[in-house]
């Protein structure tokens, strides 16, 4: 499968890397001082910019400045949601919500370091 890469901006790099790392199963592809990283997991690749570091952590023309947070997210499958968010509640992360049954199967949305959302979904049992 190729790549796919998704870039998030936070505002401290060291911070999000070890959330990915520790608490999500990510690894760490590379380090670029404090300003980007890159991360992995499976075809997914994370790109964390600082604002200000790098091409896409400048300015807009307009002056508006690339900053955490909104509502775009990624999406990692998990088997066991509600042993996740147990697991992941014991090591301090920050959620928007709570767990969310539908359709399609049951979500939540966990908080990078910066407040990035990440959404953590479980299918529903074939």
């Amino acid at each position: 499968m190729d790549t796919v890469s998704v870039r998030y901006i936070v505002a401290d790099v060291d911070a999000a890397v070890a959330f990915y790392r520790d608490l999500l199963g990510f690894k760490i592809d590379m380090q670029a001082g404090p300003g980007f990283a890159m991360l992995s997991r499976g075809p997914l690749r994370l790109l964390l910019n600082r604002p200000g570091a790098g091409g896409a952590g400048q300015s807009m023309p307009s002056g508006e400045a690339p900053a955490p947070g909104g509502w775009n997210r990624i999406q990692l499958e998990v088997g066991d949601l509600n042993a996740e968010v147990d697991r992941l509640k014991a090591a301090g992360g920050r959620f928007r919500n709570e767990i969310v049954q539908g359709n399609g199967g049951k979500q939540i949305l966990i908080e990078d370091p910066s407040g990035n959302p990440i959404e953590l979904f479980e299918p529903p049992a074939r």
